[in-house]
């Protein structure tokens, strides 16, 4: 029999339902597995739903995602890697690389990736990078210069595949330091990485200035665009002015962008994109002594399902451009709605100068704690992202955002919020910055490891055992 256990704030369905630590022994019907998801599913939308989540739920269209679960079921049993037997995926997947690459400004020197997310785009990116300066320039160190801004799956890539990294510090814009950069390039250096925009502020690094520098010293220059590569792609026809980040730089050799968030594809889809094409080759892998027979893999993945394919090609394809650029304008509209809310404030300052992912601090003059804002607008229902190095906050804008009345009751709420950090009732705020974490409190550095650990164990456990 399942147990019923105890609720934690990790597992608040323990004591509501069967909790299966043990495979049941006879069938669960359908109905009641289906009812469990629908009430799961219905409850943990509504946050998100509201419009007062920075970031993470990047449509909030149900209609649009009932949608993409229906083309999704069309291939999710198929895996692809049988390619004779499903040839649509070949159909699909080079068409979303086609219209990604259209919209960054790809030619036919270009050549990609359909991923699973961000994560897997970076790391595949640094992977090319480090076979490339092994196989083609002879270097067997290989050694990356990245920003500290840039996100996190870098690093990761670093630690898996062993790519010595050189962390370039930022200006006071939040963008890499170009003097760093250029006198940090030694023998061993085969690429620079930029984002557009970062995670944390939304800048777009200076892109051209990198790829000139790539072009001086022969190196690869990949640009991050995994945050930013779908909404900044319209910016320019809709009037907003940025710094040029995509293939039609010069000295950019590869670019990433998930479908999974301004393409508003289900969550697992992302692109990667190479200039020149031989450069995607540089991390294919073959195996010709195996017995199953000689093995051949163009990324990461092995077997894949179909139904991510199909839901993002009919995500893009529903969309169109048109489709694009109207979103787009919402979501820069409401950004710049944000921007002025914030700005009023003169306890509050701007961190960078992005278009659509607002950051902002308290000034040194208020002597306020950023996070005592990020706890008042907590208790009004707002889950914004906290950062630090500087502490701060962001609201990165996505379409829930753009529903009426969002702006002004954030307008509104963030006047009471900083009333209440200009006084908080505890010295200490309750939040801080933890990626992926909603702004929740940040352990102190020397109970970080474990304390993350311990965290990460605990979302793989079934429920309390007592």
């Amino acid at each position: 029999m399942t147990t019923r256990r105890p609720t934690s704030p990790l597992h608040p369905y323990a004591g509501r339902f069967d909790v299966h630590a043990t495979m049941p022994e006879q069938p669960v019907s359908r109905e009641q597995i289906l009812d469990e998801l629908r009430q799961m599913s219905t409850e943990e939308d509504i946050k998100g739903d509201t419009g007062r989540v920075s970031g993470s739920i990047y449509s909030g269209d149900h209609d649009h995602y009932h949608f993409q679960v229906e083309a999704f079921g069309y291939f999710g049993h198929a895996n692809v890697l049988q390619r004779d037997m499903y040839p649509s995926a070949t159909k699909m997947e080079a068409e979303i690389i086609a219209m990604t690459a259209d919209i960054l400004h790809g030619d036919e020197n270009t050549a990609g990736l359909v991923t699973s997310g961000g994560t897997e785009s970076l790391v595949t990116a640094m992977l090319a990078y480090r076979e490339w300066g092994r196989n083609t320039l002879g270097k067997a160190r290989p050694q990356i210069i990245m920003p500290v801004t840039a996100h996190p799956a870098h690093s990761k890539a670093f630690h898996w595949f062993d790519i010595d990294a050189v962390i370039a510090p930022v200006d006071e814009n939040q963008k890499v330091d170009l003097d760093f950069v250029r006198a940090n390039i030694n023998e061993n250096t085969v690429a620079l990485v930029g984002s557009a925009g970062t995670y944390p502020h939304g800048v777009i690094d200076p892109i051209p200035e990198l790829g000139q520098i790539a072009l001086e010293h022969g190196l690869g220059l990949h640009v991050d665009g995994c945050l930013g590569g779908w909404i900044l792609a319209w910016a320019k026809d809709l009037g907003y002015e940025h710094t040029p980040f995509d293939l039609s730089v010069p000295g950019v050799t590869s670019i990433s962008a998930d479908t999974h968030k301004y393409g508003y594809a289900l969550k697992g889809s992302s692109v990667l994109l190479f200039r020149p094409k031989e450069l995607r080759r540089e991390q294919y892998l073959l195996i010709d002594s195996w017995p199953g027979g000689a093995y051949a893999s163009p990324g990461m993945g092995g077997s894949r399902s179909g139904g991510l394919i199909s839901a993002t090609w009919a995500s893009l394809l529903s969309f169109g451009k048109a489709g694009y650029r109207a979103a787009a304008k919402d979501i820069f509209r409401t950004a710049d709605e944000i921007r002025a809310a914030v700005v009023s404030h003169p306890e509050l300052e701007l961190v960078g100068d992005s278009l659509w992912n607002i950051a902002f601090t308290a000034t040194k003059e208020s002597q306020m704690d950023i996070f005592h804002v990020n706890d008042g607008l907590a208790d009004l229902g707002w889950r914004m992202n906290g950062l630090q190095f500087p502490a701060a906050l962001h609201f990165c804008v996505t379409r829930p955002n753009t529903r009426p009345g969002v702006t002004e009751d954030f307008a509104r709420d963030l006047a009471k919020a900083v009333s209440y950090a200009q006084n908080p009732p505890n010295p200490m705020p309750r939040s801080g910055a933890m990626y992926g974490a909603g702004g929740a409190a940040r352990p102190e550095r020397d109970q970080l490891a474990k304390a993350s650990a311990d965290r990460l164990d605990a979302i793989h456990e079934v429920g309390p055992l007592s």
